[in-house]
């Protein structure tokens, strides 16, 4: 940073929350958080998204469950996760203590399921929103009928809404046919702001044994080849919804989050780049805060100003 330069102002309000800066981390590419404590201080971050949580302790796909792209990954996890009840005992008390701003990412196969995870998670301080997994295309249900359908994303958000104080943010499936219609129906049933987008599936086929290069055949794309697609769909909500979106998809540099700040994104996260670098989220917050202060503009001064 410039001698010169003062400490910009980094802070971002987010539906009912004030993040001390724009960068989090993606759902499914930073473990609980701890897994990077060797590397950097996390809760130097806007926050984190945890993995998807779901009411039991989740296997996920077998293998092989990852495989690269020319420009990105292809994923087919299905969301593990150790399951609510150990992420609230076990992975959040230390989270707490360590100032991280946690975002709990909650996925599910009913709207009760989704209402049982939600109660549980708002029991619990230490937790500042909540982030419903309506969209992920991996797993056999509750993934695309919800995020692709307004009526079932608005069901499922204003059930949540209804048991919990937290914020409440929706993630967008780019699969949606009318995804202004399912953002706009998820503002209508109380949702806090939108995360967008999840990954869009996509297939890779190994040439020496004609057979995909996933064991669940399709998988969900991710990295700089979905950043185009991202920040239309920022664009496009962003003129359609009043509240806040999350921008998400090929977020790897400042540059990078610049762009969907200026396309109308409140705030981003950062994903695919983490596996490839442990310090991308602090790299892009480092660079990020750079560019504010040598310019002397506050970050929030970046939401929508593409002209």
């Amino acid at each position: 940073m410039n001698a010169n330069a003062s400490a910009p102002d980094m802070t971002i309000p987010l539906g009912g929350l004030t993040l001390k800066n724009p960068v989090l981390t993606a759902s499914g590419t930073f473990g609980y958080g701890l897994e990077y404590d060797d590397f950097f201080d996390v809760a130097e971050l806007g926050g984190i998204c945890t993995k998807g949580l779901s009411l039991k302790p989740r296997a996920g796909n077998p293998p092989e469950r990852i495989c690269e792209t020319a420009a990105g990954m292809l994923n087919a996890i299905g969301l593990a996760n150790v399951g609510v009840e150990a992420f609230c005992t076990e992975k959040l008390p230390v989270l707490r203590r360590r100032g991280v701003t946690v975002v709990a990412n909650i996925f599910a196969t009913s709207i009760d399921d989704f209402v049982e995870l939600a109660r549980r998670i708002d029991a619990e301080p230490g937790v500042a929103a909540i982030e419903l997994n309506v969209s992920c295309p991996n797993v056999d249900k509750g993934g695309l009928e919800f995020g692709c359908d307004p009526r079932a994303a608005a069901n499922v958000t204003a059930a949540v809404r209804a048991v919990t104080k937290l914020p409440v943010w929706v993630k967008m499936s780019p699969e949606a046919g009318d995804i202004k219609g399912v953002g706009l129906a998820c503002q209508e049933a109380g949702a806090d702001a939108l995360t967008a987008i999840n990954t869009i599936r996509g297939l890779a086929i190994d040439l020496r044994t004609y057979r995909p290069k996933l064991a669940n055949r399709t998988g969900g794309l991710s990295g700089p080849a979905l950043k185009p697609i991202a920040l239309r769909i920022v664009w496009e909500l962003s003129r359609a919804v009043t509240i806040p979106i999350i921008g998400i998809g090929g977020v790897a540099t400042a540059e990078d989050a610049i762009e969907f700040l200026l396309a109308g994104a409140s705030a981003v996260q950062v994903g695919t780049a983490n596996f490839a670098d442990p310090l991308a989220s602090k790299k892009v917050l480092t660079d990020l805060t750079r560019y504010c202060a040598e310019r002397n503009i506050r970050a929030r001064d970046l939401i929508r100003a593409m002209r």
